[in-house]
C-alpha cells in the first residue's frame, strides 16, 4: 500500500514547482503554498546545467523548456576592453542533457501549467507560513492569509521557500549559518546586442578588479542578462540611480541610456550559507531554503534542482516501500556534504576568478583547462558533464534497484 498520500510544499519557486510536478506524476497529492501573489518576475537565474536537465526529463517538461528556450553557444572570459582570455563550448551542445537557457520568469508559468495539469494539485497564493508543527502522523504548517490563520497538513512538509524561508526559520530561528559577502550585485535584463555589435559569445565573464561583470544572452529575441558588482554599502535607491553611469563605465562602446532598452533590474546581496540540517522529522528543506551561494556559475539553482531530484527519489522510495523514512537523514547528510565540498568552494572560486588579484595562479590554471577543453572536444564534454556530480542517486539504496534513466550518470 502506498505510504505517501499528500505532500505540502512551501514555495512556488522553480524547485518547489519541479518537485510538485515530479510527485504529481506519481499520483501523489501535492499542495503548494506561497506567500507571494504570483510568480516572481525579478531578473534571476536563466541557465540550467545538464544535471538539472536530467530532472527536467524526469518531470516531463524538457520539450516545452527547449521549445521556449535555447542551447547556448559557449562561455568565455574577457578583459574589460573585450580582449578574449579563454572560452569553451563554442558550438552548442546537442546531447540529450545539453544546457538550456530560459529565464526563471518564463520558466515559472510553464512549471505552473504542467503542475496544474495533474489531478490532486493546487497552488494557494498569498499564504505565508509563520510556523510548523508535527507529530508521528503528519507535519503541518501554520499560515497567515487574508482570511486569517489556517493550518495545512500532509505526510511531509517541504520548505522550498527561498533564502528567507519561513519553514527554516520555524525550525532553526532567524540564524542562517554562513556569511554575507562584501560585494553586492545588480542583475539587469537589457536589450543590447553584444553578439551582433561586438562579436561576443552567448555568455561572457569580464575580469577586472572593480568593473567585473557577466553578460549573457537569455532569450531568442535578444534579451541579455548583465550582472555587475557595486559597493555593498549603497542603498537599493542609490544602486538603481547609478545604473546608467555603471553601464556607460563598464560595458563595451560605453552605451548611454538611449542606446539600450533596460527591461528590469534587481540588486542582490551575495550569501554563502547552509542550514544546520535539511531534515527535522517530517519536515525537509531544499534549494535556497537549505543553502545559498553567489550566482556566478549558476550553482545555486543547479544545487537546488539536485536537491529536488534527490528528495524525489527518497519520497518515491518511501512511497513504494523501497526505503525507510530514515533515508531522509541520509538525504540531509549527503546534500550538506555536496554543498560544503563542491557548491560552496566552486561558487566562491567562480566569483573570485573575476576580480581577486590573489587568485592569479588559479585563474591561469582554469584558463588553461578551458583551452584544453576547446582543443579536445571529448575531454571538453567530460568537463561539461562533471556538473552531474552535484546530483546523488538515492535509488541505489532501494531494496530493488531500478535501471537509471537512459543510462544517464547517476
Amino acid at each position: 500500500m502506498p505510504k505517501i498520500n499528500h505532500v505540502v510544499i512551501v514555495g512556488a519557486g522553480p524547485s518547489g514547482l519541479l518537485l510538485g510536478i515530479m510527485l504529481a506524476r506519481q499520483k501523489i497529492k501535492v499542495t503548494i503554498l506561497d506567500a507571494d501573489t504570483k510568480i516572481n518576475g525579478n531578473p534571476r537565474a536563466a541557465h540550467y546545467a545538464p544535471s538539472a536537465v536530467y530532472d527536467f526529463h524526469r518531470a516531463g517538461i524538457i520539450d516545452d523548456v527547449r521549445k521556449q528556450g535555447f542551447s547556448p553557444r559557449g562561455v568565455c572570459w574577457r578583459l574589460q576592453d573585450g580582449t578574449f582570455l579563454a572560452g569553451m563550448g563554442r558550438e552548442p551542445e546537442q546531447s540529450q542533457y545539453a544546457m538550456v537557457v530560459l529565464p526563471l520568469d518564463r520558466l515559472g508559468p510553464l512549471l505552473v501549467r504542467h503542475f496544474e495539469s495533474y489531478e490532486g494539485t493546487q497552488i494557494l497564493w498569498a499564504h505565508k507560513v509563520v510556523d510548523v508543527e508535527q507529530d508521528e502522523k503528519e507535519a503541518r504548517v501554520i499560515v497567515e492569509t487574508a482570511d486569517g490563520t489556517k493550518k495545512f497538513g500532509g505526510d511531509y512538509v517541504v520548505g522550498a521557500d527561498g533564502a528567507t524561508s519561513g519553514v527554516r526559520r520555524a525550525l532553526f530561528g532567524k540564524e542562517y549559518p554562513g556569511e554575507t559577502l562584501k560585494q553586492q550585485i545588480v542583475a539587469t535584463n537589457v536589450y543590447l546586442p553584444f553578439d551582433e555589435k561586438f562579436g561576443w559569445w552567448d555568455s561572457n565573464f569580464i575580469v577586472h578588479p572593480t568593473d567585473w561583470y557577466m553578460a549573457a544572452k537569455i532569450t531568442t529575441d535578444g534579451l541579455w542578462r548583465v550582472t555587475y558588482g557595486d559597493d555593498g554599502n549603497l542603498s537599493r535607491e542609490e544602486i538603481i540611480e547609478r545604473q546608467p553611469m555603471r553601464y556607460e563605465q563598464i560595458l563595451p562602446g560605453n552605451p548611454k541610456p538611449g542606446e539600450y532598452k533596460l527591461a528590469s533590474m534587481s540588486p542582490y546581496k551575495l550569501q554563502q550559507r547552509c542550514a544546520p540540517s535539511f531534515r527535522v522529522g517530517k519536515i525537509v528543506l531544499v534549494a535556497d531554503a537549505a543553502h545559498l551561494c553567489n550566482p556566478f556559475g549558476g550553482l545555486g539553482l543547479t544545487g537546488g534542482f539536485a536537491d529536488v531530484g534527490s528528495l524525489y527519489d527518497c519520497f518515491i522510495g518511501i512511497h513504494e516501500d523501497q526505503l525507510d523514512e530514515d533515508i531522509l537523514d541520509k538525504y540531509s547528510e549527503i546534500r550538506i556534504k555536496i554543498w560544503r565540498e563542491m557548491i560552496d568552494p566552486m561558487s566562491r572560486a567562480n566569483f573570485h576568478r573575476l576580480w581577486d588579484p590573489n587568485c592569479k595562479k588559479e585563474q591561469e590554471e582554469f584558463f588553461q583547462m578551458c583551452q584544453k577543453a576547446s582543443d579536445d572536444p571529448v575531454w571538453g564534454k567530460s568537463v561539461a558533464e562533471a556538473v552531474h556530480a552535484v546530483r546523488h542517486d538515492f535509488t541505489q539504496y532501494y531494496k530493488n534497484k531500478p535501471v537509471p534513466l537512459n543510462g544517464a550518470q547517476a
